[in-house]
């Protein structure tokens, strides 16, 4: 998942974001971040729902830091692994047509 600055804002705030990818009517995938008072980062799936799970603390610290990302690898049961990668949305160092960067991040990598 990626973040824009609003979204990490509403997340250290509310402790939830959610967004919804419409495929129709009454078609629908929604992904969705929560701070839990602790544990993993974890995620889990239930229907058409993907709620990535952030103890507080490590919420709190990548909110409230420059902290770029976070991630883990979660055992899916079956001798697979699930990669967990949570990133604050930056601009794109080249102007991209059509892409709206006004609530990203500043690039770290820009020294304009």
């Amino acid at each position: 998942m990626r973040l824009s600055r609003s979204e990490v804002e509403t997340f250290d705030h509310v402790g939830r974001v959610e967004e919804a990818v419409r495929f129709g009517p009454g078609a629908q995938f929604v992904y969705a971040m929560e701070r839990t008072p602790d544990g993993a980062l974890s995620a889990r799936l239930e229907g058409a729902l993907v709620t990535v799970s952030i103890p507080a603390a490590l919420a709190d610290s990548w909110c409230r830091t420059e902290q770029v990302g976070l991630e883990a690898d979660q055992p899916t049961g079956d001798g697979q692994t699930l990669r967990i990668l949570i990133e604050k949305d930056f601009t794109c160092l080249k102007t991209r047509s059509g892409e709206d960067e006004s609530d990203a991040f500043p690039n770290p990598h820009d020294h304009c």
